[in-house]
């Protein structure tokens, strides 16, 4: 049985909304989410902390072969299953070349994953509220300031967001479509959890159970049956990888299922409540007032039933096994989004105004001081400006890259031109998603070279492998951070080892890692210096390294 249909005050049907110009719709929905999708996933190098042991890992699989364990160079245990490497290393595979680096055709993954998450977002709105909806969800969830930088880096929590939105989206369906919905259910427990294991599955799972121990609506032979049938779908998710991974690497199987028992001693609700209040903006306010407006009906309708359960799951199973870290509050997007879309036509037109000018304001003043530093390193005025923008950048010489300028002024010109349109609710709402796709478009294009410039690790280790030796018998290092040792591995395919190792102390090659506020490592008379190094725009840590003689 499908998810009822919402009557008026009177009790008659509510009036059908027009289906004029819904193609035309469609078609602006697909070019906004194909732009910020693709925006930022190509032209730069990997950034720290996040890619820096994904693009170790990509490397290690495509070198050996090596699929079951993804081990990344600065660890000595599996972090995550092995789902999001192998699309990652699969891509690069078929994609890597002279034009394209391994490391922007791996992050077409994550643009993969994220096309696949947005089109399963705005079924669940059209599941759960009607046709029309899913733009709206689509809108809301892509808006979120917190997703923005997430969907497009390099990192295992992508894929894993996709399979908690193909869970929830089954659960959604599972009234209506529960042969379907068990097929998906299970899918989504095993695609989260080979991405990064126990943690998202576990919310799948928890709100799946829960509704039928908590709602009479949901105690049906039909909802057993998608329970039972989705177990069956998820068992070779959840069954191949470990099976495998026990077989061919028990020590590494061992110490993964021990780190992921782990993960379960830590109380982090708070830090995950206080995160949503500017995550997950416009999402939040606007489910808000979804909670007042639908209090009556909030533990009495299904589909309301479903999304307070995902997330009161959702938030109980992250605050007990992640850490304080931003990335982990994705999860919480997805019922917000959800609650966000269908209370969008009962603000009061006072608010959605509020909400539409915030909105202008925000993503204005973001362009706005996005050209303007543009301006400054290209002009050199204003001149403080130029010249902060230029140390922090570590570029000396400014060159404008004529087609990125004009992709630049073409968002901008689209941007200007929405925020003169009709005003209304669900005007509110689109104008957020171009608005911070505006943003980010601008970002990845006028200031990537400043942004790639200091964050990459290319320079630096590049220049480390030109001053290598041709003949020496290892690397010893010291105060190495992982992101170093991932990214040292990556440009130049070395491992080091550590100091305090037996190995370690018989090397002929020693590798310091300087840190502002640390104190300097003097190895002694047996070690002459070879070699030294920063980036460019780096003022807290360089590299030294010496050889014995």
């Amino acid at each position: 049985m499908a998810f009822e249909i919402d009557h008026d005050w009177q009790g008659n049907l509510a009036t059908p909304r027009a289906r004029i110009g819904e193609n035309v719709k469609n078609r602006l929905l697909i070019i906004l989410c194909a732009v910020w999708v693709c925006i930022g996933l190509l032209g730069h190098d990997p950034w720290k902390p996040s890619e820096s042991p994904t693009i170790s890992i990509v490397k290690h699989m495509l070198d050996t072969g090596s699929v079951l364990t993804p081990i990344a160079a600065s660890e000595s245990t599996i972090e995550n299953p092995p789902l999001y490497y192998l699309s990652a290393a699969g891509l690069a595979k078929i994609l890597a070349s002279a034009l394209l680096p391994t490391h922007d055709a791996a992050r077409l993954a994550s643009g993969f994953w994220m096309a696949l998450t947005l089109l399963l977002v705005g079924m669940i709105g059209r599941e759960l509220w009607g046709i029309g909806v899913g733009r709206q969800t689509t809108f809301i969830f892509m808006s979120s300031l917190g997703l923005t930088v997430t969907a497009h880096l390099l990192t295992p929590e992508v894929s894993a967001l996709t399979g908690l939105t193909m869970g929830f989206y089954a659960l959604a369906l599972a009234k209506r479509r529960p042969f379907r919905a068990s097929v998906l259910l299970g899918s989504g427990i095993g695609v989260s959890f080979l991405s990064t294991g126990i943690p998202p599955a576990g919310i799948i799972i928890v709100t799946a159970l829960l509704l039928p121990v908590l709602f009479k609506a949901w105690r049906t032979w039909s909802y057993v049956i998608v329970l039972t049938l989705s177990a069956i779908a998820a068992t070779p998710w959840l069954v191949i990888w470990p099976a495998l991974c026990w077989h061919y690497a028990p020590s590494a199987f061992s110490s993964w299922w021990q780190l992921e028992m782990d993960t379960f001693n830590h109380t982090s609700h708070l830090y995950f409540l206080r995160t949503l209040a500017w995550y997950a903006w416009p999402a939040l306010p606007i489910a808000g007032w979804g909670l007042w407006h639908y209090r009556a009906k909030l533990l009495l309708k299904p589909k309301l039933q479903l999304i307070v359960t995902f997330f009161v799951a959702a938030i109980t199973v992250l605050g007990f096994s992640a850490n304080t870290n931003e990335i982990y509050t994705l999860p919480l997007l997805l019922p917000l989004a959800a609650l966000a879309s269908g209370s969008v036509e009962t603000l009061k037109r006072g608010a959605a105004g509020a909400l539409n000018w915030f909105g202008l304001i925000l993503f204005g003043l973001m362009g706005g001081l996005i050209w303007l530093g543009w301006i400054a390193f290209m002009t050199g005025w204003p001149a403080k400006l130029s010249e902060r923008m230029h140390v922090l950048s570590g570029l000396v010489h400014a060159h404008i890259n004529w087609l990125t300028l004009a992709a630049a002024l073409l968002v901008t010109l689209i941007w200007l031109a929405t925020i003169n349109a009709k005003r209304s609710n669900r005007a509110a709402i689109t104008e957020w998603a171009v608005g911070i796709t505006m943003a980010w478009s601008l970002l990845m294009t006028l200031w990537l070279p400043m942004l790639d410039s200091a964050k990459s690790y290319s320079g630096v280790m590049t220049s480390l492998s030109k001053a290598l030796p041709k003949h020496y018998a290892c690397i010893t290092s010291r105060g190495l951070g992982d992101t170093q040792q991932d990214l040292l591995y990556y440009y130049t395919n070395l491992r080091t080892q550590t100091f305090e190792t037996v190995q370690g102390l018989n090397c002929d090659l020693y590798l310091i890692q300087d840190e502002r506020g640390r104190d300097k490592v003097h190895p002694g008379h047996d070690w002459q210096l070879i070699w030294q190094g920063k980036r460019p725009a780096d003022r807290r840590e360089s590299f030294r390294l010496y050889r014995h003689h």
